[in-house]
């Protein structure tokens, strides 16, 4: 039987966003060590990336979180808003997808990529739990992809919603461990 092929989805892992985290230095070396980690296992790593075009032409007036932030966001330059944080920057042989929306899928090709490595096992990381991480797992678990979600390497600007997705939510549909468990 063939080995079931997986990736690593490292999300929104973006300077813009985690410069408004406090502690987010923990969570960066956390998440380097599952990158390296998944490197030596000659595991794809993906990226997703949040981000629009100049203008923010994709936000609708109807989407409240996201028109919330158009108005504030309207002359920053997105090139340098969706810049992945340098120390965790992606290299040559990875993936990069952009996202118009709050799951991984929405909006990008990440699906098609998927598809084109043949991988079925997902493993996540990323900013924020109860956004990028919540959507992706319940779309994910949905198309039938099997999920592991490395808490540690997972962040929300609300810890007792993190906590309770992780403890309540998660495990219904993902296996949820730390980083110690998935470098083993």
């Amino acid at each position: 039987m063939e080995k079931v092929k997986t990736a690593l989805l490292v999300m929104d892992m973006q300077s813009s966003i985690l410069g408004t985290l406090s502690d987010a230095a923990s969570l960066i070396s956390k998440t380097q060590e599952v990158i390296k980690t998944a490197r030596a296992r000659q595991i794809p790593i993906i990226y997703v990336t949040v981000g629009f075009r100049q203008g923010m032409p994709e936000i609708s007036a109807t989407n409240k979180i996201f028109s919330s932030i158009k108005q504030h966001m309207m002359d920053v330059n997105m090139k340098e808003w969706v810049m992945i944080h340098p120390e965790l920057a992606s290299e040559e042989e990875d993936i990069v997808v952009t996202k118009r929306r709050i799951s991984a899928f929405t909006g990008s090709d990440l699906e098609v990529v998927l598809r084109g490595l043949n991988i079925q096992h997902l493993v996540l990381t990323g900013v924020s739990t109860s956004g990028v991480v919540l959507s992706t797992v319940r779309e994910a678990a949905d198309k039938d992809y099997t999920l592991t979600i490395i808490e540690d390497c997972c962040k929300d600007g609300d810890e007792e919603v993190h906590q309770l997705l992780m403890n309540k939510v998660f495990p219904r549909q993902a296996e949820v461990i730390t980083v110690n468990n998935w470098v083993k």
